[in-house]
């Protein structure tokens, strides 16, 4: 029985990380079962065995690319750290190793967002709580290199340039887009500073 459990753990696993790659190189709805129960060289039935619809998938593999890419992104921010950056030019060298990555096409829970257009779909709304736990990250660090009160004022505006950068790095196919969003918070943060003095 113990073998059954992990053939079936596996195959789950296997069709979330081939569905996660298909969906983040030609998008959610592009993509159909069809090809992921190909690509995962699974049964269709071992797939509707762990998803009883295409919207679960898309849930579960939006709840993985999720953690798969907080780990990512922390193996990032501590390489940069250990380099004396402080907290804030961390996570925009994370930034830029996220945007010069082989295959990137930009920010798949935006993709999502936008593909599925409904605004109540599953993935939909936990795509859009992934942004929210996103641009909650980017205040924290903004509070713990600048202070609460300038986290407050400029962690908003520094949000939508790193939103902003995902896009253009995109459409650039270059990660300078990082670059020119850290120089533009940077000088955001320095002009509150004098705004207070």
């Amino acid at each position: 029985m113990g073998k059954t459990k992990t053939r079936q753990s596996d195959a789950r696993q296997r069709i979330i990380e081939t569905a996660e790659r298909l969906f983040y190189a030609d998008g959610v709805r592009a993509v159909g079962i069809d090809l992921i129960i190909a690509e995962a060289e699974v049964a269709k039935m071992t797939l509707y065995n762990h998803f009883s619809s295409k919207d679960e998938l898309i849930l579960a593999v939006l709840q993985y690319r999720e953690e798969k890419f907080d780990k990512i992104f922390e193996k990032w921010m501590n390489r940069h750290l250990n380099a004396d950056m402080d907290k804030l030019e961390a996570f925009f060298a994370s930034l830029k190793d996220w945007f010069g990555s082989s295959g990137f096409r930009g920010c798949m829970f935006t993709n999502a967002r936008a593909e599925l257009a409904d605004a109540d779909h599953a993935g939909s709304q936990f795509s859009a709580q992934h942004k929210e736990r996103f641009h909650q990250m980017i205040h924290e660090i903004v509070a713990e290199v600048a202070g609460a009160k300038k986290a407050r004022s400029a962690a908003p505006a520094i949000s939508l340039l790193v939103e902003g950068a995902m896009v253009s790095a995109v459409m650039e196919q270059s990660p300078h887009p990082a670059d020119v969003a850290k120089d533009a918070a940077m000088t955001l943060l320095a002009g509150n500073s004098r705004g207070r003095k």
